[in-house]
């Protein structure tokens, strides 16, 4: 094999390689919240992982710094897509008349932002979105938060939490307060009032603003949102009111909220909010929207580091030898009945020795090795090898067949 420079091998920073078992388990947390999603009646939608730079300038607020944008080949302005929010605003204005109103809405793919990669935070990562579109009224809001609340109890965290507030208790604060009350967790009280002043709010204000957050009281809508939770088996254990909540997104209007889990360290695993008037701005359309945006890389390795993935190496149930040419087409047979019969099976890929096919079978986690031999061929058989226990035993296809299935 020709060798390469190092240089040439590396990743960009902020992106990854993930090796088999790495997708294996996104593939598994991926399908606990596609089911769920689907449980609840949001339908998959895809979009375009470039969009117009037009589509995203002025709607993220001071974090516009960390979008990918570049001019194509074209000569138009263009970004990777930031977040998948957006585009899904602008996606529901072009297929209104295709879709059914109210639209629910869930979405898997990855987006891009320049910043400091760090624990759980890549420059390409992978969100998983829910939305309802067309219901202004708080019960959706409700209702995405409360399937959030099943999706992770289905991944089987033991308490996840939703701390949650609402922005239009925020009106009379402008954005860069807001922006700098959203970093409070981090900076702390005195360090939110130095961002403020930093970005010419006076200190008088600033601690005016500040306290303002502060007594913040639950309104009619986080109210109603409570009740929603309550009636669907979400006791107080799995929500938190919390009137420092800001949410650092420009458009963030109404409820918002975060997914929490005690046991994960690391931040947040998702936040969502309504954007009724980003829709409005974007589109033109008088359309109410509102929903979640999962941090799907950080509920990945909380899950992990808990232990709530299945451990399994492959999905390949059986591996099917091959000893000589003279028997090649008979494996290749043996497999496709296997596979045809619904189970998972691989074909060494040659000519090979027996120990060399055994050892590369336990390898990969691999349970079973079908063995075809000449004395097999000869007696219409197939040697059956169980790599967990050892033991083998000389079978007709159709015993084999059921064993493994």
């Amino acid at each position: 094999m020709k060798t390469m420079q190092k240089q040439n091998l590396q990743t960009l920073k902020g992106f990854r390689d993930l090796l088999p078992d790495d997708v294996r388990k996104r593939q598994w947390i991926r399908t606990v919240m596609q089911k769920t999603a689907e449980s609840w009646g949001y339908e998959p939608i895809e979009s375009p992982t470039l969009e117009p730079y037009s589509l995203f300038k002025g709607e993220i607020g001071e974090d516009e710094k960390l979008f990918y944008k570049f001019v194509d080949n074209g000569g138009r302005e263009v970004i990777l897509r930031y977040d998948q929010t957006v585009p899904t605003c602008r996606y529901v204005a072009n297929n209104y008349n295709s879709l059914t109103f109210p639209f629910r809405r869930y979405q898997c793919q990855s987006v891009f932002r320049a910043e400091n990669s760090q624990r759980g935070r890549y420059r390409e990562f992978t969100q998983f979105d829910l939305d309802i579109f067309g219901v202004s009224s708080p019960t959706a809001d409700a209702e995405v938060i409360a399937e959030n609340l099943d999706t992770y109890l289905k991944i089987g965290f033991k308490k996840p939490v939703i701390v949650f507030n609402n922005r239009d208790l925020m009106k009379n604060i402008p954005y860069k307060a807001i922006s700098a009350i959203d970093k409070l967790k981090k900076l702390g009280r005195d360090g939110v009032i130095a961002d403020m002043k930093r970005k010419e709010i006076s200190q008088i204000q600033a601690e005016k603003y500040f306290d303002q957050v502060m007594n913040i009281k639950p309104d009619e809508t986080i109210k109603t949102i409570i009740t929603y939770l309550e009636k669907s088996g979400f006791g107080s254990e799995f929500y938190r009111f919390e009137p420092t909540l800001a949410r650092s997104f420009s458009y963030s209007q109404g409820p918002i909220w975060e997914i929490v889990i005690e046991d994960y360290t690391v931040g947040s695993v998702g936040g969502g909010e309504r954007y009724d008037g980003m829709m409005e701005r974007l589109t033109g359309m008088k359309m109410p929207a509102t929903g979640i945006a999962f941090g799907f890389d950080r509920t990945v390795e909380a899950a992990d580091e808990l232990g709530l993935i299945p451990t399994t190496k492959t999905k390949t149930r059986a591996l099917v030898t091959i000893f000589s040419k003279e028997f090649q087409e008979e494996s290749i047979k043996v497999a496709s009945t296997l596979r045809t019969a619904g189970i998972n099976t691989e074909v060494y890929p040659a000519v090979d020795k027996m120990e060399r096919q055994l050892k590369y079978a336990d390898k990969k986690g691999i349970p079973y090795v079908v063995i075809v031999g000449e004395e097999e061929v000869a007696k219409n058989l197939l040697t059956l090898k169980n790599l967990e226990s050892r033991q083998q035993s000389t079978l007709p296809l159709p015993e084999v067949i059921k064993t493994l299935s």
